[in-house]
């Protein structure tokens, strides 16, 4: 599914797994953040996904006022979630908005899981 932005020379056509992929790199280069996060809906375990399948952690909506962003991640024991939260709400908000120029309405970020040592 793509979502299609209108201008006065034309369309353009953007892949909802492009803006995923930019919302879940941003996150996941965050401090504290170990990566995105995938929830099994069988047995509601939840797994740390590679670093190729980012966007299993991110859903994408949009309607005509903007992008809607929920992002599923692990963190890091010992940090401060609210604080990693905020952050990755800014910059996934300004990243894709200065990368696709359209406003974001919403970034959710879901913490699924606190990973502990190694």
């Amino acid at each position: 599914m793509a979502i299609i932005f209108n201008n006065e020379l034309g369309d353009i056509t953007i892949s909802k797994n492009v803006i995923a992929k930019i919302a879940g790199a941003v996150a996941t280069k965050r401090y504290g953040v170990v990566g995105m996060a995938s929830r099994n809906t069988k047995d509601g375990l939840v797994s740390l996904l590679n670093t190729d399948n980012i966007t299993k952690g991110v859903k994408v909506d949009s309607d005509e006022n903007g992008i809607s962003i929920v992002l599923h991640i692990i963190v890091e024991y010992g940090v401060n979630i609210n604080a990693i939260c905020d952050s990755i709400i800014h910059n996934v908000s300004y990243r894709i908005e200065k990368t696709l120029g359209t406003s974001v309405n919403k970034v959710t970020v879901q913490v699924e899981s606190v990973r502990v040592g190694q």
